[in-house]
């Protein structure tokens, strides 16, 4: 890359890279083989360490080494490892890094690898998951794993409302709530639906036609009937008292207080399944169950999410063609459905669903129907700083601080600001909308 054109990129993301903490890399000493860096993070940072096991036996000329990272420095980490020139080969991403790491030129893009393989085959990913790793038209990633967030709810406490199915559109969720708050204990809610998370509101928007966002993702489009729509439907669980408004640092245990009956809808991601089946009581297992996420106007509208983590190749790799190979691996059904049930993680993939450990899921039904139907957020690098934005801002709405069309504006004006350097980027061709 140029100088001059690397160095508009760094500055582009300064406010980012001033607050990493700079780190040096190791290198790793060379033997016969080729050594491929591989970085992972969280929980799947140590899956990954024992799945290349078997990728090494297939293939004894290439040597992996995988490096743990927490996720809470995984982002400083790639930031800073691309300015210092120290990336690995290949790495675990978050989708909603990718079109940053994109616009900065770190990753290559991976269309003529997939155009060639067998393996990863993109009719057989969900739809929604796959797009979310599109900038400019070109690939960047291949998903490694998927999430969405969805309903987990209480089958007994419907019940006891006389409902025998959990909701499928809005209003039913809305009657569903007024009747379970009408015979609630003190202290005791319809839902939980923290203040400091924006994943709720985000999959509410996610479910009417459009995007929060408008002109090649340049500007804010908070204000329009849809996103407006989900904002009401969203500040109704705190106005009509069915959700407590609190943030998750006031609570001790989730699924303890889920167990409790404390709550009977809970709005969340995969990653639970395992955390409700693990540290709920024995006596309520049969009581839970998860589904598709209530849309505006039934099933049929229904969307959200579409979340994960994808494995995308650095363009400073010397070693590209072993680093594809690696991810091929990782793509095979067998070796997905071994993540699985290593991680708990749902595989990209529409057909390991149909493996036998996963289709005897229960829990997991509902989230294939709902990735059939998963929306990719704005593939663009300021999404999370915009999305931080919506939240803290809809907290304050939740409050009664703001009302919706103070709301809306405020959201517009704070995305139109954020939005300022990639207007002047695409103005001056520096990126592509």
């Amino acid at each position: 890359m140029p100088a001059m054109k690397r160095a508009l990129h760094l500055l582009w993301l300064l406010p980012v890279l001033l607050a990493a903490t700079l780190t040096g890399c190791t290198r790793t000493p060379q033997d016969s083989r080729i050594v491929l860096r591989f970085w992972a993070m969280g929980e799947e940072g140590q899956a990954a360490a024992q799945l290349v096991k078997g990728f090494e036996t297939l293939h004894p000329d290439i040597r992996v080494e995988v490096q743990q990272l927490p996720w809470t420095a995984a982002h400083a980490k790639l930031l800073t490892a691309y300015a210092g020139g120290t990336t690995p080969d290949i790495a675990q991403m978050g989708n909603t890094w990718i079109p940053e790491m994109a616009a900065l030129r770190a990753i290559v893009p991976l269309d003529r690898f997939i155009a060639g393989s067998h393996i990863v085959t993109p009719a057989d990913y969900f739809p929604g998951i796959w797009k979310s790793n599109v900038v400019a038209g070109k690939d960047y990633g291949v998903p490694w794993y998927v999430d969405t967030r969805l309903i987990f709810y209480r089958k007994d406490i419907l019940a006891a409302a006389g409902f025998d199915h959990p909701p499928t559109s809005w209003s039913g969720w809305t009657r569903m709530m007024a009747a379970i708050k009408a015979r609630a204990r003190p202290g005791d809610w319809a839902a939980l639906l923290p203040l400091n998370e924006f994943e709720q509101l985000v999959s509410f928007s996610l479910e009417q036609p459009g995007s929060f966002l408008k002109g090649h993702d340049q500007y804010g489009n908070f204000q329009s009937p849809q996103f407006t729509a989900a904002l009401r439907f969203y500040l109704d669980f705190f106005r009509a008292g069915y959700a407590p408004r609190i943030d998750d640092t006031q609570i001790a245990s989730v699924p303890i207080e889920f167990a409790r009956g404390h709550y009977a809808f809970y709005i969340s991601g995969p990653w639970m399944i395992r955390e409700f089946e693990t540290r709920m009581p024995a006596a309520v297992q049969k009581d839970w169950a998860t589904a598709p996420l209530p849309g505006p106007a039934g099933a049929d509208s229904n969307s959200g999410i579409a979340g994960g983590a994808s494995l995308v190749i650095f363009r400073s790799s010397r070693h590209k063609a072993a680093a594809w190979k690696l991810i091929e691996y990782l793509s095979r059904p067998a070796v997905q459905d071994q993540f699985h049930r290593l991680t708990g993680d749902l595989p990209p993939r529409r057909s390991t669903f149909a493996r036998p450990d996963i289709a005897s899921d229960p829990y997991a039904a509902a989230f294939f129907a709902q990735l059939q139907r998963a929306r990719a957020v704005p593939r663009i690098a300021e999404y999370e700083q915009i999305v931080r934005e919506m939240q803290t801002i809809a907290a304050r709405a939740a409050w009664g601080r703001l009302d919706v069309a103070q709301t809306t504006a405020l959201l517009d004006r704070k995305t139109d600001a954020i939005l300022a350097k990639r207007r002047w980027m695409i103005a001056h061709g520096r990126l592509a909308p």
